[in-house]
């Protein structure tokens, strides 16, 4: 009976070696999408609390405390800000050009396994459809040799039997292509996060460099030797 083949045995049974296909890229989805869910969730921060944090460190010039607190912050947040306050005695614009490449850094980070998971996504269903072009054929070739009249119901059963693969194949395809969406969505999102990061690190160093009179080494030789030509 039809119902048969939804029993594991029939399954694999109906669609043959593309079932085991299918189920191996469903097991490499599933790892993919664990993966990707572990790094989100350890990557979770509160950009505004870490911010408020190291400007007050920044503030009194304790860039050690500073440093210290990033340091213990997990994520790439936490290590763009890092990286910004390693070089806090460079001038502006080199400061940003550090949280620029520290950000870029991160993003192979980000995007890891987010390919995979759409190419799981893209390959399952032609998997499927293979399967049931493949289950067709069999069958076509099958009626073709016979000499008597098929039955409609073991006709019925064979279309069935080569539909399966396809069923199959969009079971597999739907969550993983939903979990890429899920996941491209908060990676953008991190991407943004990081983004806001480097621009108030570079803003929070240089306004503090500003209150005390404290410029960078870089700004104290341009000045001496603008100086100098003055002179």
């Amino acid at each position: 009976m039809p119902t048969d083949i939804l029993d594991a045995p029939g399954l694999l049974e109906s669609g043959g070696p593309i079932i085991l296909l299918q189920l191996g890229l469903a097991f490499f989805g599933a790892v993919f999408v664990v993966e990707r869910m572990f790094f989100f969730h350890r990557a979770r921060i509160n950009v505004g609390d870490l911010l408020v944090g190291l400007s007050a460190h920044a503030r009194r010039k304790a860039y050690a405390e500073a440093l210290h607190e990033a340091a213990r912050a997990p994520g790439p947040v936490a290590r763009v800000a890092h990286a910004v306050l390693l070089r806090h005695d460079l001038s502006r614009s080199d400061l940003r050009d550090v949280a620029q490449e520290a950000g870029q850094l991160e993003v192979p980070r980000i995007e890891k396994n987010l390919r995979a998971i759409l190419a799981v996504a893209l390959i399952a269903p032609l998997t499927g459809m293979l399967g049931t072009v493949l289950g067709l054929t069999e069958m076509f070739q099958e009626l073709g040799a016979g000499d008597q009249a098929v039955p409609a119901t073991e006709l019925a059963q064979g279309v069935f039997q080569a539909l399966v693969t396809t069923a199959f194949g969009l079971v597999v395809a739907i969550p993983a292509y939903v979990f890429y969406l899920y996941f491209l969505g908060r990676a953008k999102r991190l991407f943004h996060r990081i983004e806001r990061t480097g621009i108030e690190m570079v803003n929070i160093i240089c306004d503090a460099r500003a209150e005390t009179g404290i410029v960078s080494i870089r700004d104290e030789i341009e000045s001496r030797e603008r100086r100098s030509r003055n002179s």
